[in-house]
């Protein structure tokens, strides 16, 4: 698994709706914008780490984490993070995992977030989102489980 997790001072996501835009998924003030792609060979061991490592992740102010102070997180899947544009100009998704594969994993993420007493906002799996955030810092970190 590898997630992008940005530092914000608020943060949105909006799908197509119907009657328009929707927004399925917001926090406000300090949290984290988290991005999360899955590859083949990952796991729910793997989603529970990379849970604890969200909720525990020292990168709030004052270095502080969202288990120390109830930050929500906004967490969005994305599989092009697997994607690989070393050839050609075209990137090639052959590292991301299939959508039967990859959702349940960053739902088994959430699940483990919320479970370890998270307030955690979503996205719409698969769907084309719109993602607007206000970075704080800026900051944002890299992780790979």
């Amino acid at each position: 698994m590898r997630a992008v997790v940005q530092r914000v001072d608020g943060a949105s996501v909006v799908v197509a709706g119907e009657n328009g835009p929707e927004t399925v998924g917001e926090i406000s003030g300090e949290g984290l914008c988290v991005l999360v792609g899955v590859t083949h060979d990952d796991t729910e061991e793997k989603a529970d780490r990379l849970a604890r490592k969200l909720w525990s992740l020292r990168i709030l102010s004052d270095e502080r984490s969202c288990s120390d102070t109830g930050a929500p997180l906004l967490v969005i899947s994305q599989f092009t993070l697997y994607g690989d544009a070393r050839k050609g100009r075209r990137p090639t998704w052959n590292a991301a995992a299939p959508g039967d594969v990859a959702e349940p994993l960053v739902d088994e993420v959430v699940s483990r977030l919320r479970a370890l007493g998270a307030t955690v906002a979503t996205g719409r799996f698969g769907a084309q989102m719109r993602v607007g955030l206000t970075n704080d810092g800026p900051f944002t970190v890299l992780l790979e489980m």
